[in-house]
């Protein structure tokens, strides 16, 4: 059996090559309709049919994509301005004698806590944060070092040493937050998914992060679901319906999709039912 993989936040989905009629990139430009389903985002043609198209990333996660993209990126830009508010304040320390208030643990100010737990599955996201680990230390070893040397009498010295870490390390640390942040808006470029049921006409489409690779598996190699979503596992009667089984990828699972029964609620409810009597 031909599948498809796809990126859906941080989860891989696979459909079958056969219930795909086109990908093609997402531009913004469906028409909007008063729907009750959050995951509904308008209508799109398709060869001059009226094409429903879903958010697999609110289906799938509770959020979209985009809007965990754009929490990410607010989050960075807050970061960004305690480090920029942080050095002013070292600035001011040194220049004037003020007391220095500011977190001097890199692992102890807010970046620093967020930095130490986040993962990402996005390699080119993990390459920009795996630089910051060493300005980011050095712009919060300045604190001590730096005001200690002013409090022994080398004023003029740890300001010649601010000023030359403040045009490097420092400069080297705002242009990775920018380059984080635009990391994450900017390579945000989602796809629709034309699904098809008779192999000729859209049924839905359906809004994914990636076009991943394509995979010839056999039946017996997929993983059923049964157990799994019966066991510990509190799965809306809608997304169970529509998980078909798991094929082993090399590091991860990938859930089976079948599009054809996504929004059939009555009848997810009706199976659910049975299976519970």
């Amino acid at each position: 059996m031909d599948f498809i993989n796809f990126k859906v936040g941080s989860k891989t989905i696979s459909l079958k090559i056969l219930d795909i009629l086109v990908t093609e990139r997402f531009e913004n430009d469906l028409t909007e309709l008063p729907n009750k389903n959050k995951s509904f985002i308008g209508i799109k043609d398709y060869m001059g049919t009226p094409t429903p198209v879903f958010d697999l990333g609110i289906i799938l996660n509770g959020e979209s994509t985009y809007s965990i993209n754009s929490a990410l990126a607010e989050l960075l830009q807050a970061r960004e301005k305690d480090h920029i508010e942080w050095v002013k304040a070292l600035e001011d320390t040194l220049h004037n004698g003020t007391s220095f208030e500011k977190t001097r643990d890199p692992h102890k100010c807010a970046f620093g806590q967020w930095y130490d737990k986040f993962k990402t599955d996005d390699e080119d996201l993990k390459i920009i944060l795996d630089k910051f680990a060493a300005p980011h230390t050095r712009i919060h070893e300045l604190a001590d070092e730096l005001i200690n040397m002013s409090q022994q009498g080398h004023k003029e010295q740890a300001l010649d040493i601010f000023e030359h870490e403040k045009r490097t390390t420092y400069t080297l640390l705002l242009r990775l937050f920018e380059s984080a942040k635009e990391q994450v808006i900017l390579d945000y470029k989602p796809i629709i998914i034309f699904t098809t049921t008779d192999g000729v006409h859209p049924h839905i489409g359906l809004l994914v992060d990636k076009v991943g690779q394509s995979v010839n598996v056999n039946k017996e190699d997929i993983k059923p679901l049964e157990k799994l979503t019966s066991i510990g596992f509190d799965i809306d009667p809608q997304t169970r319906n529509m998980m078909r089984g798991l094929i082993k990828m090399e590091k991860i699972h990938s859930v089976i999709i079948d599009p054809s029964v996504i929004f059939l609620e009555e009848q997810a409810d009706k199976e659910l039912e049975a299976e519970t009597i």
